[in-house]
């Protein structure tokens, strides 16, 4: 079938899916959902109107950044106000979320026919707590080592199999101000240098709480971790200290950076021509040895204090099975987006094969071993990760220089989130 023929037959098969009637007895006239930008959400969006038709509910999706959009849906849980049927939840909240009955089990509202099962085992790991799945993954991944193929190639450098080797080769290409050896996150967050910094910290050893039950971020490892993040961070470009995810992306892509660790699904970006300049020089691989390959994934939630009854939470789940489903996963593929991809099926479609870079397929396949939960999977993760993140923006800016002070001021404050919880409960 060409790709013309198939963009038709595909328009058709979004709708060839059980949905809710009009005249389902359990129908809702609307639902509010508290969302985050992504390109599949841009997609799903097109098709709203049919959803409404079919269902009999108006879906509102209301869009906030990442950092905005946990707070936004942390007050609308915490008072209780209840604006929203359905939040956008991430691995960096589920546990506080869930652990707090902010979202409900999904599983008892996510219609069987939808599947649930075909999601890939990464993302229903993340989207788990104690077991219990809490979210449909809308969007995930692990990370590659993106690395610039024509740089090493000139300068006759393998890809780099261990930190050591990657160390030696971003220094090496490291030509300021045509190419920077290296990029990463500084932003303060839990969800932004703590995310980076993290595999670094498991890597050299660490353990988020020790077993006294006390933080172990400040130990022998999270200082080396912090000490290796900070050297690599004097071959970035300037203002790396307080860069967020898109800030290092968009400076990979423009030309000005050899290497780069981010997650798997900016590898559709760098492939845009549209907006980048290295379609083709890009070369994706597992993290070096041993860094891990950081799993996340982000999806949609039941929320509990706006979807009070049983009808509504059944209205919330059908629209969370219908906006994850498969056909929502293939509309995607026929629109360009072969970066927000969670299903098996998805990924052994033959057109996913068929339009999919083979580095990048072969990259995804050479992480599947490597790919976990970096962060500490607790209700007290974001005070804790936001909290670190303070500390580890104000080493990379110089604002602090002394590591392990600072990483036992982080220790600190997080041993008295502890204690608090460990006295409410």
């Amino acid at each position: 079938m060409n790709k013309l023929a198939y963009a038709g037959a595909l328009a058709g098969l979004v709708f060839l899916m059980p949905v809710a009637s009009a005249a389902d007895s359990c129908s809702v006239p609307q639902l509010k959902v508290l969302a985050q930008k992504t390109l599949g959400l841009t997609t799903l969006e097109k098709s709203l109107a049919d959803y409404r038709k079919a269902s009999g509910t108006q879906v509102d999706l209301v869009y906030f950044g990442e950092n905005d959009r946990r707070g936004k849906s942390r007050l609308d849980a915490s008072t209780k106000a209840g604006a929203y049927q359905v939040y956008y939840v991430d691995e960096a909240n589920v546990a506080e979320f869930a652990a707090a009955g902010w979202i409900l089990p999904l599983l008892k509202y996510y219609p069987k026919e939808y599947d649930y099962n075909d999601f890939l085992p990464g993302r229903r790991s993340v989207a788990s707590y104690k077991d219990v799945a809490y979210f449909a993954p809308l969007y995930g991944g692990g990370d590659f080592l993106y690395y610039r193929k024509d740089l090493l190639d000139k300068a006759h450098i393998a890809v780099p199999k261990t930190l050591e080797e990657l160390q030696a080769a971003i220094k090496k290409l490291n030509n300021p101000p045509a190419v920077y050896g290296w990029v990463a996150r500084g932003q303060r967050g839990s969800g932004m240098n703590v995310w980076r910094w993290s595999p670094f910290f498991t890597a050299m050893g660490g353990e988020w709480v020790g077993k006294d039950g006390k933080a172990g971020f400040n130990s022998a490892a999270g200082v080396k971790a912090t000490q290796t993040y900070m050297d690599l961070l004097k071959y970035t470009p300037p203002g790396t200290a307080t860069y967020d995810w898109s800030n290092a992306v968009e400076s990979f892509r423009a030309g000005k950076v050899a290497f780069m660790i981010e997650s798997t699904p900016f590898a559709d970006w760098m492939e845009d021509p549209t907006k980048s300049s290295v379609v083709g020089k890009v070369g994706y691989a597992r993290p070096p040895a041993p860094l891990s390959s950081a799993g996340f994934g982000h999806g949609f939630a039941i929320a509990a204090y706006g979807s009070k009854d049983e009808c509504t939470r059944q209205a919330a789940g059908k629209f969370i099975a219908w906006a994850s489903g498969k056909e929502q996963e293939q509309a995607r593929l026929k629109d360009g987006v072969f970066s927000d991809y969670n299903r098996s099926s998805t990924i052994g479609s033959p057109y996913f094969q068929q339009h999919v870079q083979p580095g990048i397929v072969a990259g995804l396949n050479a992480i599947t071993d490597t790919t976990r939960l970096n962060i500490w999977s607790s209700p007290l993760w974001p005070q804790v990760g936001d909290n670190l993140g303070v500390v580890l923006e104000e080493l990379f800016t110089g604002t602090r220089t002394d590591v392990k002070a600072a990483l036992d001021d982080a220790a600190k404050y997080t041993d008295a989130v502890i204690a608090r919880a460990g006295r409410r409960n």
